[in-house]
């Protein structure tokens, strides 16, 4: 049975060459993408900034509705077409959305590395991404063996291709596919498969490929319950994140204990933080995770 670890965790994320967390506070962040800043919008950065100086490239004014909305407003340094980014091996475009973020979630990077320890010196696994977006973890985890990349966004699906292009990874094993993630775990439990790792990334509300409705709080339990099915006493990990819900990481936790209970190994929980550069730079917390880990 796995054991779950009550006390929370920070998995914390420092930054690389083409992503700094620069500063907070004040309810916003600025952030180094590559060779350009931008300030957005950070409701959990509720002290002073450190920083008198915030010039940026661009910000996110966000709309009044508590549930999201606004716009960019962008110098005419920046390329609205995007540019290149990196992690590692893996290649990717950066570019402002309508959705405030840059194509990429930078505080995934310690989840990648935390997933590819987890697999250490595989090249046979076989690895499930749902809500995959642009493919970076697809990308990071391809080294390993098998991935199935699963989205329902076709614009999605089409920039991850693009970014196992930019980083010359077409060639590597991944179904790149376009369903409704709950969909097509619930498919694949009747097919008897089995997974060494998942990945679920999955937001608070969205629809899938058909107009289906996902409302975490209501559609996060079964979909668990699914994957829980697709892993075996030799499976590695899952690794569930979730953004911008009023929910406990213990609770979700809590969760994978229950689905999870006819498994070994370990569950743990905490946050996703970025560290902001510098000296006495702070951790801003991102989202919360819970996942299950086991030697095999």
């Amino acid at each position: 049975m796995a054991q779950l670890i009550e006390q929370p965790q920070v998995m914390e994320c420092t930054g690389w060459d083409d992503y700094r967390l620069v500063d907070s506070g004040h309810g916003r962040k600025i952030e180094q993408f590559g060779m350009h800043r931008f300030i957005r919008p950070e409701p959990q950065a509720m002290w002073t900034p450190r920083l008198a100086d915030w010039s940026a490239d661009g910000e996110f004014v966000p709309g009044s509705d508590e549930d999201g909305g606004g716009r960019w407003q962008l110098s005419g340094e920046v390329d609205e077409k995007g540019w290149l980014g990196n992690w590692n091996e893996v290649n990717f475009d950066i570019r402002p959305t309508p959705f405030r973020h840059l194509q990429f979630f930078p505080d995934m990077a310690p989840v990648w590395d935390w997933m590819r320890e987890r697999l250490d010196r595989r090249v046979d696994a076989e690895t499930l991404n749902l809500f995959g977006y642009t493919g970076l973890g697809s990308l990071a985890l391809s080294r390993h063996g098998r991935v199935t990349h699963v989205d329902a966004s076709k614009k999605s699906v089409a920039q991850a291709r693009e970014n196992a292009a930019h980083s010359g990874m077409e060639d590597r094993p991944i179904r790149w596919l376009v369903d409704d993630a709950a969909k097509f775990a619930a498919r694949e439990v009747r097919r008897e498969r089995r997974y060494d790792g998942i990945i679920l990334d999955p937001p608070k509300f969205g629809r899938g490929p058909k107009n289906e409705t996902w409302r975490l709080e209501e559609s996060l339990p079964g979909l668990v319950d699914d994957c829980a099915k697709l892993l075996d006493d030799k499976s590695a990990f899952l690794f569930l994140t979730v953004y911008a819900v009023r929910m406990s990481s213990l609770a979700i936790a809590g969760l994978l204990a229950e689905k999870l209970a006819h498994l070994p190994g370990q569950i743990e929980h905490g946050d996703l933080a970025v560290r902001e550069e510098g000296e006495g730079g702070r951790l801003l917390p991102t989202a919360i995770f819970a996942r299950w880990s086991n030697k095999g």
